[in-house]
């Protein structure tokens, strides 16, 4: 009789709680299905995803484009674009999100509240939304579109890890006209306004079902219509399904948004499902894209002058980096000390990146560097000639009988920025980074291309192919990052070198 009334009691306090429960706090509708429901977990994944991504120039990120599939398939694509956005600091972040379940014309705002997941709650920016609700009648608060969609909710655990402080306004866009969007455009613009604390993220996934070739076929042409703006042929071939984007109304409200805030735009990522699950004959798509300020880096690369003028040495400074190089390589083989140099000179101070490269009777040696400055120059110069002398993984360390046929070369480096097509990349002067995920990365210094001779389809190729480990092809790929740089290089047969 007592476990009965237990029963009952637990029974009619379950049902209190229920109804007592905050109505303006959505519960989560795919935890335990498309992400793990542990809190422990589900941040530890995400922040292994997001371990798994290096990036090479922070960006003044404002608009995101992630997918929203499974964590398993997808959250590793999507790590690309917050880990991007992750040196900023918003208080806001704007999810827009397509509706899979419910038919409605318009915009559906959850207006209050927060939304839940297993890391907790994320409140709602109420201010935010709510003038975006008074800015249209076709802007409602409408929670039949919340009550069984994951395109917006898989996005809150990373917001949640990545932006802690930030609040939320979670959009989920229905059938919407091209017009609802451009009203939608103008709207976020004007609440926006001169804030740079605002994210806006879109989600989507891209093709769905295919072969990885045709799969790759389909989103390769989609992916190149987002980077280029060609904002009415996207909505126009996603609208009849000649290409796959199950977000693009919310797609395209990004697209159109960065056009009107004068933003660049970057593929960070593309995979499928495939190349996690090795079934290649019914994939689905999968991308990180970001919109950017591109004020810092490419002001740069639109400044050759000013890129140069950065790495203006002097002949007494370029000599005294070669003996820094000479002079640690011969005591490191010969003792396995480290040289300490005594530097007065503030240029060769400065926060930059070099290589140095070792020849023998005019033969590659040993090349080692680092691309971005992480330390004073004249360290970096040293601490490359160690590595390149010892730690090249084509060679066996320098002898100490080699050391008089050696000759040293140094490079140093611009800071790189991203292409913005191959076209920009100039044989002999540019050196190229390609990368395609965390595992696929390479480098060439600008002298590869003048001492091979190729073209600038076979320098990329080959660097492709040579140091990315990818296929020679890749450079093609609107997935495959190509950054670049400038360089000054000198060596000893140059005659820099100090007597």
């Amino acid at each position: 009789m007592k476990r009965i009334l237990l029963v009952i009691s637990l029974f009619i306090f379950g049902s209190l709680m229920n109804a007592f429960a905050d109505p303006h706090i959505k519960k989560p509708n795919v935890a335990g299905q498309f992400y793990t429901a542990n809190p422990e977990r589900l941040r530890s994944q995400i922040q292994s995803f997001l371990d798994h991504v290096q990036v090479s120039q922070p960006r003044d990120v404002q608009i995101l484009v992630a997918p929203h599939a499974g964590y398993m398939y997808s959250g590793q694509v999507a790590a690309f674009g917050y880990k991007e956005t992750a040196h900023q600091k918003f208080k806001t972040v704007v999810v827009l999100a397509p509706s899979h379940h419910y038919g409605f014309p318009g915009v559906s705002v959850w207006a209050e509240g927060g939304l839940q997941t297993p890391l907790g709650v994320s409140e709602v920016d109420e201010e935010f939304a709510r003038q975006l609700i008074d800015a249209d009648p076709l802007f409602v608060y409408e929670p039949r579109a919340f009550e069984k969609e994951h395109s917006l909710e898989v996005e809150i655990p990373f917001i949640q890890v990545v932006h802690p402080q930030a609040k939320v306004v979670p959009v989920v866009m229905g059938q919407c006209t091209y017009r609802t969007v451009q009203r939608l455009v103008e709207t976020l613009d004007r609440l926006i306004g001169e804030r740079t604390d605002v994210l806006v993220v879109a989600s989507s996934d891209m093709s769905h079902f295919h072969k990885d070739e045709k799969a790759r076929e389909l989103d390769y042409q989609t992916l190149e219509l987002i980077k280029t703006f060609k904002t009415d042929e996207f909505w126009a071939d996603c609208s009849q399904q000649k290409l796959e984007m199950c977000g693009f109304v919310p797609v395209s409200t990004a697209m159109l948004l960065a056009q009107k805030r004068g933003l660049s735009a970057e593929v960070l990522n593309y995979a499928n499902s495939g190349d996690v699950t090795g079934d290649r004959d019914r994939v689905v798509g999968y991308t990180s894209v970001v919109f950017f300020s591109s004020r810092d880096g490419q002001a740069m690369a639109d400044d050759p002058d000013r890129t140069a003028a950065s790495l203006d040495l002097n002949p007494s400074q370029k000599a005294e980096l070669l003996t820094i190089a000479r002079k640690t390589i011969e005591d490191y083989v010969r003792t396995g000390k480290t040289f300490q140099p005594d530097v007065n000179d503030p240029r060769l101070s400065e926060v930059e990146g070099a290589f140095v490269t070792i020849h023998k009777h005019g033969q590659l040696r040993g090349c080692i560097g680092n691309i971005i400055g992480q330390q004073p120059l004249y360290l970096t110069v040293r601490d490359m000639a160690i590595a390149a002398s010892s730690s090249d993984p084509r060679f066996l360390p320098v002898s100490k009988e080699e050391l008089a046929d050696l000759h040293v070369e140094v490079s140093v480096l611009s800071k790189p920025w991203r292409a913005k097509s191959v076209n920009e990349i100039q044989m002999g002067v540019h050196g190229v980074i390609v990368s395609r995920g965390w595992m696929h990365r390479g480098v060439f210094l600008p002298q590869v291309a003048t001492e091979t001779g190729w073209s600038r389809e076979e320098f990329l190729s080959q660097l492709c192919a040579q140091k990315a480990g990818l296929p020679a092809n890749a450079w093609k790929d609107p997935a495959t990052q190509l950054d670049i740089f400038t360089a000054t290089v000198f060596s000893e047969k140059d005659g820099d070198q100090v007597p």
